[in-house]
């Protein structure tokens, strides 16, 4: 990595995909929500899904430009929501890709589909493309494919991997890279193998998880996370070390907080964010529903309900 992550004078990050859509949902001087049309039950309406995406956009003097977060689950979820949106292909300058599993990359061949002749840059960790499964308790197995570079790279994906951190928008934003881990509780994904040499092993770190920060002038570091499967403080933590900026103003996206495995872990999250104190906090994705209304009734003045549609401005 080179360089330092620039200030920014304003960013937005419109949420295009999550586990939950409420049209109903009030609007504040931050926080915009999507507008009911007149037509509404007439007209194509947003669409919720087990994934995650945003549009991320940083504004620095007279620069204006913007980013994908990640692309969701289904091949026509991604497009349906940014049509509905008015979030037009043409107008990304790359994609960062928080980690390989589908929930996050499978939307990736829809998007691709519009690009033309057009070639995007897609900046992701060398280990997105193990194939990877989670084997529960229970004995049920889930696949999770990575994305398919021949295809993606027929259609228009230029990948750019790397372990370390990097920037994008001419260093107006910052991907993290590997995450290092520094808390005693944050232990990654358990039950989730990788087929590495030749062998399913036990990968409960997964070691390409990682997120984009920005500097926000006067305010602080503006955070998004996929999955969060470093652990939400790590990343944190990560993130503070590598910029060089203690203050967090904002921490938004998935915690992966989500059933009886990470449970016990919920009450050091909390402490941690609640010692950070950031303006605003909106946990979604695969934070679960325990987590969220933790934070909710903990944190009340800083939490905020994420929904597809959903467009922070900072």
């Amino acid at each position: 990595m080179t360089g330092e992550l620039k200030l920014a004078d304003k960013v937005e990050i419109t949420t295009i995909l999550d586990n939950m859509v409420d049209v109903l949902l009030p609007s504040t001087d931050t926080v915009k929500r999507y507008v009911l049309q007149r037509d509404f039950f007439l007209s194509d309406t947003l669409v919720a899904e087990h994934g995650f995406s945003a549009l991320v956009t940083v504004e620095s003097g007279d620069r204006r430009e913007s980013f994908l977060f990640d692309a969701g689950l289904s091949w026509g979820g991604l497009t349906h929501n940014m049509d509905v949106l008015g979030i037009k292909a043409h107008e990304l300058h790359a994609i960062v890709l928080s980690h390989g599993h589908a929930d996050h990359s499978n939307g990736l061949m829809g998007l691709a589909k519009r690009l033309g002749s057009r070639r995007l840059p897609m900046l992701l960790h060398p280990d997105a493309g193990m194939q990877r499964k989670v084997c529960f308790p229970d004995g049920r197995e889930i696949v999770l494919p990575p994305p398919d570079r021949q295809s993606l790279g027929q259609e228009g994906i230029d990948f750019v991997e790397d372990r370390k951190a990097s920037y994008v928008l001419g260093g107006l934003a910052l991907v993290t890279g590997q995450i290092e881990r520094t808390t005693t509780f944050e232990k990654g994904l358990p039950f989730h193998f990788a087929f590495d040499g030749g062998q399913w092993q036990s990968d409960p770190s997964v070691h390409d998880d990682q997120a984009v920060v920005m500097n926000l002038k006067d305010k602080g570091l503006v955070i998004l996370t996929g999955c969060g499967h470093a652990g939400v403080v790590n990343t944190i933590r990560h993130a503070r070390k590598i910029s060089g900026v203690d203050r967090v103003c904002a921490v938004i996206g998935g915690f992966h907080l989500s059933g009886p495995a990470f449970d016990p872990i919920i009450p050091d999250t909390l402490n941690e964010l609640k010692a950070l104190n950031p303006v605003l906090i909106a946990p979604g994705h695969c934070t679960g529903w325990k987590a969220i209304h933790t934070i909710a009734r903990e944190m009340p003045e800083a939490f905020v309900q994420n929904s597809v549609g959903t467009k922070f401005v900072l």
